[in-house]
C-alpha cells in the first residue's frame, strides 16, 4: 500500500449493509466515506432474498459514492456466521534466495504449502491465518523475514465457509455492480481495531452483538483461536419490546434505540416516552425502567448462552476479560449487565474514526484496517463517469467464483 490508496469495506448485516470508504496515508488510515442501508433480504445473518440484498447493497454504495464524489468499482467484503471453521494445518518449504535469506516470496509459498489440506467439496478456503513459524527447528518466530536459513515451516489456522453460502454473497455482491477484491473473516477484521496487543495475548473474548445474530470468537496468544455463532440478537430484543409494549416492530425498534437501558438498576425513572398501540388510537406514557425490565432478561440469556458456548469451547476464564462490538454494544448500561453475567472486565470497542465512533461499525473499519497490513491488491476507484462492470479484471479470486458457479449449474 502507498499513499493515497483507497480501500473500500462492504459490511453486509442483518440490519444494516454499510459501505466504508478508508485512504491509506503512510502506516495509517483515514475514514474519507461512509454508505448505509437498511439489510432488506437478509435474515440471522443469512441471505434469504438475493434481490433485496442487492438493493441494499446497491443503496449503501450509492451513499458512499455521493459522500465522497468517486466512482466504486470493488469492495472487500467481511464474512462470518456458523458456517465458518478453522482447521489447523502445517506448511514446508526450502527458502529459495541464494544467500538463504527469508523473503515475502519464502513466506506466501510456505503459506500457499500450508493451503494444501483435505476439504469436502461443500467447502472452501477463505483465509490462512499462521500461528507462527518454524527456521530451521527454531520455533515460536512470529516474522521470519530477513531471517537466514533454509527450511521454512509454519503452523497455520486454515479458515474455511460453506461454498454455497460464499456464492450467494458473491452473486448478490456482483449483481449490485461491484467487484470482489477479497473475502476478509469478519471477527478476524473486527480484532485489529476492536482489541489491543495485550488483550489478543493474554487471551480475550470479542462479542459481535449483532441483529440477528451474536457472534464470539476467542484470540489468544495473539492470534484468533475460535470463532462461532449464536442465533440470537438485538432483534429478538426488538421483538420482546413490540410484545411488551404492544406496539409495532419499526416503532420498538426506535424506542429500543432512544430509550432502551441493559440494566434495570442504571435505568432513570423519570425518563418517559410514549408508544402508539396497536389496536388502540391513543398513546401510552411508559418509562425507562418499564423498557429495563423487558430488555434486560433477553440480554442476560444472550449473556448466559455466550458463557456456555466459551465453556463449550474450552474457554472457561480469559485474563484479558470481554470486548462488546456491533450495534448490540450501543445499548446503555450493556457493558455492566456483561460483567455480572461474565464475572470479568467487560468493554464496549469504539472505533476512533470521525464518522464511524459507533460500535456497530467496527466490522467495516477492521476490514479496512486488516486489507492495509496485509492484503496488496488495490481496489479500482474511478473518478470518471463511466459505469462499473461486474466481473471484469477481477483476477484470480473472481475467476474461482466463476468456476464454483459453473460447477452449480
Amino acid at each position: 500500500m502507498t499513499n493515497g490508496d483507497i480501500i473500500v469495506s462492504l459490511d453486509i448485516g442483518t440490519s444494516k449493509v454499510r459501505a466504508i470508504i478508508g485512504e491509506v496515508t503512510g502506516t495509517e488510515i483515514q475514514i474519507i466515506g461512509v454508505g448505509s442501508a437498511d439489510g432488506d433480504g437478509i435474515r440471522k445473518g443469512a441471505i434469504v432474498d438475493i434481490d433485496k440484498t442487492v438493493q441494499s447493497i446497491r443503496a449503501a454504495i450509492d451513499h458512499a459514492e455521493r459522500m465522497v464524489g468517486i466512482q466504486i468499482s470493488s469492495a472487500y467484503i467481511g464474512i462470518s456466521g456458523n458456517h465458518i471453521s478453522l482447521q489447523s494445518s502445517h506448511g514446508v518449504v526450502a527458502v529459495n534466495s541464494p544467500n538463504r535469506e527469508i523473503g515475502d516470496e519464502d513466506i506466501d509459498r510456505v503459506l500457499q504449502a500450508s493451503r494444501v489440506i483435505a476439504l469436502p467439496p461443500e467447502r472452501e478456503i477463505i483465509d490462512v491465518v499462521p500461528k507462527g513459524y518454524v527456521v530451521d527447528g527454531l520455533t515460536d518466530i512470529s516474522d521470519p523475514r530477513g531471517m537466514i536459513g533454509v527450511r521454512l515451516e509454519v503452523d497455520a489456522y486454515i479458515i474455511t465457509g460453506s461454498r454455497t453460502v460464499i456464492h450467494n454473497l458473491v452473486r448478490c455482491v456482483e449483481r449490485a455492480g461491484i467487484q470482489i477484491a477479497g473475502l476478509v473473516l469478519a471477527p478476524l477484521a473486527a480484532g485489529t481495531v476492536a482489541l489491543t496487543g495485550d488483550e489478543k495475548k493474554l487471551g480475550v473474548g470479542l462479542i459481535d452483538l449483532g441483529a440477528g445474530q451474536t457472534t464470539v470468537s476467542v484470540f489468544k496468544e495473539g492470534i484468533l483461536e475460535a470463532t462461532t455463532v449464536l442465533p440470537v440478537g438485538g432483534d429478538h430484543v426488538t421483538n420482546d419490546i413490540a410484545i411488551g409494549l404492544r406496539t409495532q416492530t419499526e416503532a420498538a425498534e426506535g424506542i429500543k434505540l432512544r430509550n432502551g437501558c441493559a440494566l434495570v438498576n442504571e435505568s432513570v425513572p423519570d425518563h418517559t416516552f410514549k408508544v402508539s398501540r396497536v389496536g388502540g388510537n391513543a398513546d401510552k406514557e411508559f418509562s425507562q425502567v418499564d423498557l429495563a425490565h423487558i430488555i434486560e432478561p433477553r440480554m442476560q440469556e444472550i449473556f448466559m448462552m455466550v458463557r456456555q458456548e466459551l465453556e463449550k469451547m474450552g474457554y472457561k476464564e480469559l485474563a484479558g476479560g470481554y470486548v462488546l462490538t456491533g450495534g448490540g454494544a450501543n445499548l446503555p448500561a450493556v457493558d455492566k449487565l456483561a460483567e455480572i453475567e461474565l464475572e470479568s472486565s467487560v468493554r464496549v470497542a469504539i472505533p476512533e474514526f470521525l464518522g464511524v465512533k459507533d460500535a456497530s461499525f467496527i466490522n467495516g473499519v477492521g476490514i479496512i484496517r486488516n486489507v492495509a497490513h496485509n492484503f496488496t491488491n488495490k481496489v479500482e476507484v474511478a473518478a470518471a463517469a463511466p459505469r462499473r462492470k461486474a466481473g471484469g479484471n477481477g483476477g484470480g479470486f473472481v475467476d474461482k467464483i466463476k468456476n464454483w458457479f459453473n460447477e452449480f449449474i
